[in-house]
């Protein structure tokens, strides 16, 4: 019989290690804040065992089982929040950034990257969601919002009075959104309509974006870190 590790293992060690290596470019000491992270937290939760195992044989193993177990919980939460942290630091500001991110919504939201964009590489990206369309734009704030004042106009006409349009400029500037927030302000906006209408949504936007040029590539590297780091996270 086979012993091999089996592939699905090697695949979760491999994105660890890459997003180890991603956060350690911007996080030098990540390995000694692990490591503190893990004596701390393991040691804490140790000496509890033995108060509530006793000091026995079988108490101290315990104690320790139960100490290594929190202590490599309290990394793995550590190191998801880090490696995210770094992954966001590594693209902001590279043409598609926003997009990355946007692309780590969970279940229940359509992502649609780059359906209006200018020459100089300012963009409008869309999330469809409970809580309506919303027009995300990342670029040159004043050329970004008047293209997301034209892409509200179509997006209306579409959705009608019944669905909400929201505009978010994402930016370091009064009113935009970082984009290390991004994508946790998108989650907490208020739901306003039925799965059932955002279905009817999507299906009304097709046609508007069958009529669209395609997107451009953007030029330089795609910033695939955060979508990276985040499924090492997931294991």
């Amino acid at each position: 019989m086979s012993t091999a590790t089996p592939e699905p293992a090697k695949g979760r060690l491999r994105q660890m290690r890459q997003a180890y290596t991603i956060t350690k470019r911007t996080d030098r000491n990540i390995g000694l804040i692990l490591l503190l992270w893990f004596l701390v937290v393991g040691g804490v939760f140790a000496v509890a065992g033995l108060f509530v195992f006793g000091r026995g044989g079988f108490g101290i193993t315990m104690a320790v089982i139960f100490g290594v177990l929190t202590g490599l919980l309290a990394v793995l939460i550590v190191f998801g929040r880090r490696a995210e942290r770094a992954a966001y630091a590594q693209v902001e500001g590279q043409p598609g950034a926003a997009a990355g991110a946007l692309q780590m919504l969970k279940r229940g939201w359509n992502v649609k990257p780059a359906i209006a964009f200018t020459k100089n590489q300012d963009v409008v990206h869309r999330v469809v969601g409970r809580p309506g369309i919303i027009l995300v734009g990342e670029g040159n704030p004043a050329r970004v919002r008047g293209l997301l004042g034209a892409e509200r106009k179509k997006h209306v006409r579409i959705g009608g009075d019944e669905i909400p349009v929201h505009e978010v400029v994402v930016g370091n500037g009064d009113g935009e959104v970082k984009l290390t927030k991004l994508n946790k302000h998108i989650q907490k906006m208020k739901k306003t309509i039925r799965p059932a209408e955002q279905t009817g949504v999507l299906n009304k936007l097709k046609a508007l974006d069958a009529m669209r040029p395609a997107a451009p590539m953007p030029r330089g590297p795609m910033p695939t870190s955060m979508k990276g780091a985040r499924k090492a996270m997931k294991g």
